[in-house]
């Protein structure tokens, strides 16, 4: 174990082991080749100066603290000697101050302070993650010293762990900046000053204080510990007398000065800061010898140098010397006490080592198996002993719990009792003033108040001044502790707040990179072709690398601050597992810029957006709402907000979904059949409706169903499954899925959108083409330069609110807006699609490749804040009721040019039914009358 100062051992421990550093290390800790010089004869031993270096210059915290043993044989206060170690900051303590090994620390750095005046006078805990430590001090004032010291320290050692090296990033440091040179001018409490007794330096020279019996103080926990400090505390004692012929002879020390002040105490202290090492100068060392005797003199018998060397009488003398034989005695019986321990713990081992002996000693295998069968009867014997005992306590148990009863119901009883004797009194108190007020005027109550009651109520007055003064203390400390502690608290916040900022920032950067990775890929991908074979093959071996998505290897690489999992919160993958190997790289393309997007956003966008969802109490239509919904609800308030959406224009009728569930039931409905056929394909790309044997898949079945004899007129159309699971996802009650379904449907569709004829779709998509010219003319006449009808792109984006075609995260963000504010949402986003996507469009100049861009491009949309923006501000003004114009006029061109077709239909019928029956024999084909 090693000693010294590098151990934790308190500095007067060290003392005996005082070194001097290395000649170049002279003008670091003071001492100079000159002093060296001056030191040459020991009559100038009293110029010594050893000069404290800056790391000693500052007093340390040291003295004599009682520590409240709870563990072990002895559950008692022990007398210990406590030492602050600052590199550390940990609370070492030691049975006295000679001691060379700890017993134990204090973790200071995350411990808490306490004083309960209750506890008694002097009496603190400090509290650790893992334990708390009862200390008591010698008085009031030596524990708000101990108190104050250690706040201090506490403090400024997090403050110097937490600020950050230099160099780091700027982000990090600086929401730092100007925080660690904080000074605190909040003096909740006065400064304590230091006390003189039991603490400091100078109290290591004092007599420890003494226990009522001697083996009370000594650590059973720790006896190796124990023996290690007494056997250097008897060496030390040696090499002190060892060529004396009397022990006690202190001629050598008459020649130097008696004792030193508080300035020597300090330098010599300030040695046991320097770093160990080999004397070179011997002559140093004998110049030296004496400090360590001397110091060790007045720490074991304490008061002796003064006395012996000033008293002339004999029988001082021998006064003195009988105090150091007692003092002497009590350790010895101590320690005596610690050697019996130990004998019986030896001579059980011996024991257990002599009946081992004799198994292997033994001659032959029955002598081995006479003492194995012996050894098994003491097993069974204790065996029984041992059930025997453990019955005997079940039944003192059982005893025990009965008398606990009873005690519990005498104490209910002795209760009752003195609240009816209180009750009586108060009524005596009463009765008793109402006598007195009426049987005696002012005067006679003034005499009535004798001499011993004014003595009694002054002194309860004293001492509730007392219990005032203390409570008023414990206020001040536990304020300071308070204060402190979040000041500890909102330093670690702040940094660990900066912190992940960068690591998002870094993770952001990470993504980008590897998007670019991955786009460079496939471009190579696509000049494979033209590349060398042996590239070629390079380049799809790094594809398929690329390709292979394993989340746990990712998660087990390290922290991440946002990892990217397979599904997100409502179940939908994150990277699509297309059959298409080119779609694939894209899909990994899209998830990477996705989550770049979002660390950039959390801290500036998102925490922002939900700290005001946050503040949200009752929803009410307001354009602040308004405004908060189109950004996008927040995972944990949609389900709250959607509910309310739904409730506003939905009055749900009691007990109308279980009866629409009964009749379906009953009855089999015409489109049962075509709901069957569509459940596989609902979300192919959610884990919740992938498998036939997911939960939701019976849900969203029962729905469908409710609705199709909710709504006869148009019982089932296909595209409503999509719409009821999404409702499903987000609001996973399926009687609220139904309710938004029929919102949807009947409140924010035209009518006739889902009907057999789908007109009022069809009208949508001639609008919706005439906004394409007026909104974005350049991308319009490209697609009519090459032919580009959008309908067969944008028809089923309507009939289903982009479901199936925009990632998860952008489709629930135009959900949001689309049922508070309805199909002018869709027209918004539709027209946002092609505007985000308008360059790449213009860029493609053939039709077949412009029709397989739009089939995907709507997967390759990644920021859905852009796409917000552009929705929401840059295609302003997009006012209603222009939308119902348009629609009114081409519902009746539509109309129209139906009629029209109907009229044609007939006469072609009537034309077919005047001709009359042809004999299919006399039809002949071209190709006969060609031959």
């Amino acid at each position: 174990m090693k000693k010294g100062p590098e151990s934790g051992a308190c500095p007067l421990a060290a003392l005996g082991n005082l070194v001097e550093s290395n000649p170049d290390d002279n003008s670091r800790n003071g001492a100079s080749v000159k002093d060296k010089d001056v030191l040459s004869s020991p009559g100038e031993l009293e110029n010594i100066q050893l000069k404290p270096s800056k790391e000693t210059s500052r007093k340390k915290l040291c003295g004599y603290l009682n520590k409240l043993g709870i563990k072990g044989p002895i559950k008692t206060w022990k007398s210990r000697w406590f030492f602050y170690d600052e590199n550390k900051c940990h609370l070492l303590y030691y049975r006295t101050a000679q001691d060379i090994n700890p017993l134990g620390s204090i973790e200071l750095s995350s411990a808490s302070f306490d004083c309960k005046m209750e506890n008694g006078e002097g009496i603190f805990e400090i509290r650790t993650p893992s334990r708390a430590f009862t200390l008591k001090a010698i008085s009031k004032q030596a524990m708000m010293y101990w108190l104050q010291q250690l706040q201090m320290r506490r403090w400024e050692f997090c403050n110097t762990k937490s600020r950050f090296p230099v160099g780091s990033s700027q982000l990090v440091n600086e929401p730092l900046a100007g925080r660690t040179n904080v000074v605190d001018n909040d003096d909740f409490l006065p400064l304590v000053k230091t006390p003189t007794e039991a603490v400091g330096l100078k109290a290591a020279s004092l007599p420890a204080p003494q226990t009522s019996t001697a083996l009370q103080n000594i650590s059973l926990k720790h006896p190796w510990t124990e023996i290690q400090n007494t056997v250097y505390n008897i060496c030390g004692s040696k090499q002190l007398w060892g060529n004396n012929e009397n022990v006690f002879s202190f001629d050598e020390f008459q020649e130097h000065p008696s004792n030193l002040d508080e300035e020597q105490e300090a330098e010599v202290e300030a040695g046991c800061a320097v770093k160990e090492g080999t004397l070179e100068d011997g002559r140093m060392e004998s110049r030296l010898n004496w400090i360590r005797k001397a110091r060790w003199t007045n720490s074991v018998f304490p008061g002796s140098h003064e006395e012996l060397s000033r008293e002339r009488n004999p029988m001082d003398k021998v006064s003195v010397l009988q105090q150091q034989i007692l003092t002497l005695t009590e350790e010895v019986k101590s320690q005596k006490e610690l050697v019996k321990l130990l004998h019986k713990a030896l001579e059980a081992a011996q024991q257990e080592k002599r009946v081992s002996s004799m198994y292997l000693t033994a001659a032959e295998d029955k002598d081995r198996l006479e003492l194995v069968r012996h050894k098994v009867r003491q097993i069974a014997d204790l065996t029984s002993r041992l059930e025997a005992l453990e019955q005997e306590k079940k039944e003192l148990e059982q005893i025990l719990t009965l008398r606990d009863s009873h005690i519990q119901e005498l104490k209910e009883h002795v209760q009752l009792l003195m609240e009816k004797n209180h009750a009586k009194q108060e009524v005596i108190m009463a009765l008793t003033e109402q006598m007195a007020r009426e049987l005696s005027d002012p005067l006679q109550e003034d005499n009535t108040v004798t001499a011993e009651t004014l003595y009694k109520q002054q002194e309860e007055i004293e001492h509730l001044k007392d219990d005032i003064d203390a409570y008023k203390t414990q206020n001040q400390f536990l304020n300071s502790e308070i204060h402190q502690v979040t000041r500890l608290w909102t330093s670690a916040a702040e940094n660990e707040k900066a912190l992940l900022m960068k690591c998002a920032c870094l993770q952001a950067r990470n993504c980008q990179m590897e998007s670019k990775y991955l786009t460079v890929l496939r471009k190579l991908q696509e000049a494979v072709p033209g590349l060398p074979s042996s590239h070629a093959e390079l380049v799809k071996n790094l594809i398929q690398e690329s390709l292979q998505w394993d989340v746990k290897e990712e998660a087990e690489e390290g922290f991440n601050l946002n990892p990217v999992s397979e599904y997100d919160e409502y179940g939908f993958m994150t990277v699509p597992d297309y059959e298409i190997e080119d779609w694939k790289l894209l899909a990994k393309i899209q998830a990477l810029e996705i989550k770049s997007n979002k660390l950039r956003s959390q801290e500036i966008v998102e925490k922002p957006l939900r700290d005001r969802w946050n503040s949200i109490g009752e929803l009410n239509p307001s354009a602040e709402l308004k405004s908060l919904i189109r950004s996008g609800i927040p995972v944990e308030h949609r389900q709250r907000v959607w509910r309310w959406i739904v409730s506003r224009h939905c009055s749900r009728l009691p007990d109308h979904y279980q009866r629409l569930l009964q009749q379906s039931r009953s009855t089999e409905h015409p489109a049962c059949r075509q709901i069957e056929l569509d459940l596989p394909r609902t979300l192919t790309n959610n884990k919740h409706f992938s498998s036939p044997t997911s939960q939701l898949i019976p849900k969203l079945r029962r729905v469908l169903l409710a609705f199709s004899w909710h709504n006869p007129a148009i019982g089932y159309c296909q595209g409503l499954n999509r719409l009821a699971a999404v409702a499903l996802l987000v609001l996973e009650d399926e009687e609220s899925a139904f309710w938004c379904l029929v919102h949807i449907v009947e409140n924010l569709m035209p009518a006739d959108y889902y009907s057999d004829t789908l007109i009022t779709s069809q009208v949508d998509q001639r609008v919706f083409k005439d906004f394409l010219s007026e909104k974005l003319p350049r991308l319009m006449a490209h697609f009519e330069q090459y032919q580009i009808d959008v309908s067969l792109i944008t028809f089923n984006w309507f009939l289903v609110a982009f479901v199936d075609s925009l990632v998860s995260d952008i489709l629930l963000q135009v959900w949001d807006a689309f049922l508070y504010e309805g199909t002018k949402v869709i027209f918004r986003y539709a027209l946002a699609i092609f505007k985000y996507n308008e360059e790449e469009i213009l860029r493609i100049h053939d039709s077949v490749e412009i029709y397989q861009y739009l089939r995907f491009f709507t997967r390759m949309i990644v920021d859905g804040r852009k796409l917000m923006n552009i929705a929401f501000n840059d295609l302003n003004p997009f006012p209603m009721k222009l939308l119902r114009n348009r629609r009114s006029m081409h519902r009746e061109e539509l109309e129209a040019e139906l009629c029209e077709l109907e009229q044609i239909k007939a006469a072609y019928v009537k034309e077919r039914a005047e001709q009359g029956p042809q004999d299919p024999k006399e039809v002949a084909s071209e190709e006969e009358e060609e031959i």
